[in-house]
This record gives C-alpha cells, structure tokens and sequence, in this order.
C-alpha cells in the first residue's frame, strides 16, 4: 500500500508542477516508490515538500469549495447563478446539509489530501541521512506547516475529526473522531515545530513558499479560535507582535494591491497561494466572472454586508466597498455592468479579473493569489486577543492601523472622487476602550476588512451560539446551532471508516 501511494504523489507532483515555486517540473519520474528509495536526493525531498502545496490551489471551484463553506454559509453571499447549477451549495445556503453534498466532500478530501502529502514527506524525512540536513530540515518545516494548515481548515468545518500523523495502512485509517481540543493542540504543535527551521519572511524563497512569518500568523489564528484554553488570547496577542517584529511586513498603501496580478506578491502577503495562468491558475475568476463575460456567474454579495461599509460625513462610502463588492453605477472592472447578472444588485469582486487580463475565452487562466492570511488579518487578531485579554487600549493601535490604510486610499487613488483629501468624518480612528464596545468595532472591522475572503462562517461561529444565532437565522430559518455549527462528516468517511463513532 505504501508503494502505491508514493507512486500516485508522484505522479501528482508532475500534474501540478511546483504549487511553491517560481519553476515547474517537465521531466518524467518512473516506476513505483517508497520512502527508503525516493527520499534520496534532495530534489526528491524538493519535489514531494511541492507536492503538498498543491492541495492549497483554487485551480478548480468545486473541487475547493471553501469560498463556499467560508461565505456562502454566512450572511457576506448566496450562491448565485442559475437556479439548478451546484445546487449542493445553495444546499449549504438554506442549512439543509446532508453528508452527501458535494461541497463537504469536496473540502474534507482536498484537506485531508494535504494531510496525506505532508505525512508522505514527514515519514521519508524525520530520520533520513541521505538528504542534506538543509533541505530535510526546511522540508519538514514546511510539512508540518501546511499539516497545520490542513487540520485548522478540517476542524474549524468538521469539529470533531480523525488525526493522522503518518502515512497509514488501510487498517490505520480506522480511526475515530478526535475531540476538537486535541486536534488544535496538534495544529499549535506543528506550528511551533515548523517556526525553527522555516526561513524569516525577508530571506530569498520560491514565491509561495511559506516562512516563520506564515506560521506565527497561522498559530496567532489557531490561538483566537481556540480561545477557550487559559491565556490563549494572550498567546494569540504575543503569535500576532511576533508576525510584527519582521520588519518585511507591512500595510500596502492601496489594499487593492493584494488582489491585482500586478502588485500581489507585496509586504502585505503573510501566507498566500500563488497562482499562475498556464501552470495553476485561478478558477474562482471563472467561477465569480457574470456568465455574458465568459464566467459561471456565482457569488453574490448580499445587501447585508454592503450595508456595513461607514461614510463619511459628507456621504463618501468607505472605499473597500466598491474595491469588494460590484454595483450599479460603479465600473466593474472593464466588463462592463448588467443588473440581470445578480439577483442581490451585486457581484464579488476580489479573486476576478479584467477581460483586458483575461480574455473572455480564457476565464479560467486567473492568476490571482489567494491571500489565506494577509498582514491586515494580523492587526485584527492582535486587537480582538488584546480587548479580549483585558488589555482594550493597546488594542486600539493595530484596529486604528487597519482604519487608515483605509481612510487613506483617498491619498493614493486617484481613480476615487476627490483624490488628494480624506473626506471628513471618513474611517475616524476608534477611541473607546469598553471591551464590549470595542468587540464590537473589532468584529465589524474584520467583517469589511476580509469580506469575501471565505472567512466569515468560521468567525460567526467561534464568536458564540448566541451570535450565530442571531445572524444566521436571518439567513435561514433552518439554521441550528448544535447542528450546524460544524458541518457534517462526509458520507465516503462515514462508509469506509467504521470507527468513526457516526
């Protein structure tokens, strides 16, 4: 079984290329592996660490459907398009969620795939002494981040979950279901083992690549949503200043740098996915693109979320608006705008491009990255941990940061009206220091921050039964939150694991 399955990461390696690099491969490897005889060379150790990167990609809108689980599940979007089209997600929509859907399967399998890919490197590397100790090290760091990564996506979806830490028999694989705890306290583990031996954000990598950077920030996450255990808000904070001290990161001037082809590998990328036209592209450009434009037309912004953007006194919008979210009267790109393409009067668009980028006959070549954490989420963990530790005035400092980068576009934009001058009453800084208070300006600052970034779900979640309740109820009676707090395992897991406990 285990030379089986090494051969299928290889020839998975060649489909994708390298998810994490600047090259890609072209030469064929043959003939069927195991761990004592492909991790021999540290190209070979290279080649495997790549391949579990590839389980990050968007190169297909079903096949990662977490902009589905992260959005749509929420009250930021509904599925949109044709009524009849990926009716599994609209199932995800309304909470009439069987463990058949397609959504759910669709994102435990690429997840637990990335697992898979991690462990394959894990068990070829932790007592190898043909590689070099460079590469091993760095390859292993990597590996046990992206594990990290992996089970923080399988667990904020699918709570209570099986763990695996190495490549397994078929026997292994019948597992039952880990408390939630044990499974953050796995993530926070592999984090804190990858930080030594990953590289400081600064050093000369493969665009992609992750750093100490990337993992400070993903254990400053995995602290806020573990928050239950003694001091982790605190640890959250100190993860979140640790990601600050790296001179290399900072705020970019125009926030639409982070999603324009042009200007995304930028200070602000703290752990991106890099994608490529004609290597790994980004079909959410398909998949978000109005279906007269070459697109499938999914993705509607709701008018809820629309209606939390603040305006100046003089009635200036705040400008992540119409930077997020497509309306009427304000140029979509160079695609022109038709109210029939969105049912809510709106259209997503971050993760979409211009047909002057992008032909219409080509939509899924998108090469925008996916930002999963970008370092303006950073500022909003250290100001929700800060607040939530009792600690609401220094909490203001990185919330009020996030503000003006924003109020500020009007000082590097000169596509916006009455560039040059911040309009009055625009995005003031945030000065109360009421916990309750500022929790409720942290989470509505997070909320336009990161809107249509496949964040909200998760965030309504942790932040309570009686929050989620009341927000999500208004999106579908059929919410529960017992029920649907966590989704529900997939029914392939459920037929071929019988110690499940299901």
């Amino acid at each position: 079984m285990k030379h089986i399955k090494i051969s299928l990461i290889v020839i998975s390696m060649l489909a994708f290329g390298i998810s994490g690099c600047k090259r890609t491969l072209d030469q064929p490897v043959l003939g069927f592996y195991s761990p004592s005889n492909f991790f021999t060379t540290d190209a070979n150790a290279q080649f495997a660490v790549n391949a579990a990167y590839a389980p990050l990609m968007f190169t297909s809108g079903t096949d990662n459907p977490l902009w589905v689980t992260g959005d749509v599940a929420s009250d930021d979007a509904i599925k949109g398009g044709n009524t009849g089209d990926q009716a599994d997600f609209e199932s995800i929509n309304q909470f009439n969620i069987l463990p058949t859907n397609s959504a759910v399967e669709a994102l435990w399998g690429k997840n637990y795939d990335g697992v898979f890919k991690c462990n394959v490197v894990l068990d070829g590397l932790t007592n190898n002494s043909v590689v070099s100790e460079s590469v091993r090290k760095s390859s292993i760091a990597q590996a046990k981040f992206l594990r990290a990564y992996y089970y923080f996506v399988l667990t904020t979806s699918y709570g209570n979950i099986p763990l695996h830490l190495k490549v397994e028999t078929p026997e292994e694989l019948q597992s039952p279901a880990k408390p939630q705890d044990s499974i953050y306290l796995q993530i926070e583990q592999d984090c804190n083992d990858a930080i030594a031996d990953l590289p400081d954000p600064s050093a000369a990598v493969p665009v992609g690549q992750v750093t100490k950077g990337s993992a400070y920030a993903l254990l400053a996450k995995v602290y806020l949503f573990h928050a239950d255990l003694a001091n982790h808000y605190q640890l959250a904070a100190q993860a979140a200043q640790a990601v600050e001290g790296f001179s290399y990161y900072a705020l970019t001037n125009l926030y639409t740098d982070n999603f324009n082809d042009a200007t995304k590998n930028n200070t602000e990328a703290v752990f991106t996915v890099n994608h490529l036209s004609g290597g790994q592209p980004n079909d959410l450009n398909t998949f978000f693109t109005p279906r007269d434009d070459g697109g499938y037309g999914f993705f509607y912004p709701t008018q809820d979320l629309v209606n939390q953007y603040e305006k100046a006194t003089t009635g200036e919008v705040d400008p992540r608006l119409d930077y997020t979210v497509g309306r009427e009267g304000v140029p979509y790109y160079d695609l022109g705008w038709d109210p029939s393409w969105t049912t809510t009067g709106y259209l997503c668009k971050k993760w979409v491009q211009p047909l002057s980028v992008i032909p219409q006959n080509n939509r899924g070549q998108g090469d925008l990255n996916y930002e999963v954490i970008r370092y303006s989420e950073i500022l909003l963990i250290e100001a929700e941990a800060l607040n939530e530790s009792g600690q609401s005035a220094a909490a203001l400092i990185p919330l009020n940061k996030v503000r003006k980068r924003a109020r500020e576009s009007y000082l590097y934009d000169q596509s916006l009206t009455g560039y040059g001058t911040v309009p009055d009453g625009l995005l003031p800084d945030i000065t109360t220091t009421d916990q309750s208070q500022l929790r409720d300006a942290i989470r509505q600052e997070r909320r336009v921050e990161l809107a249509l970034e496949f964040h909200r779900f998760y965030d309504i979640i942790r932040y309570g039964e009686n929050y989620a309740n009341t927000v999500l109820k208004a999106v579908s009676p059929n919410f529960n939150y017992s029920v649907n707090k966590w989704f529900p395992i997939p029914q392939s897991e459920r037929d071929t694991n019988k110690k499940l406990g299901l």
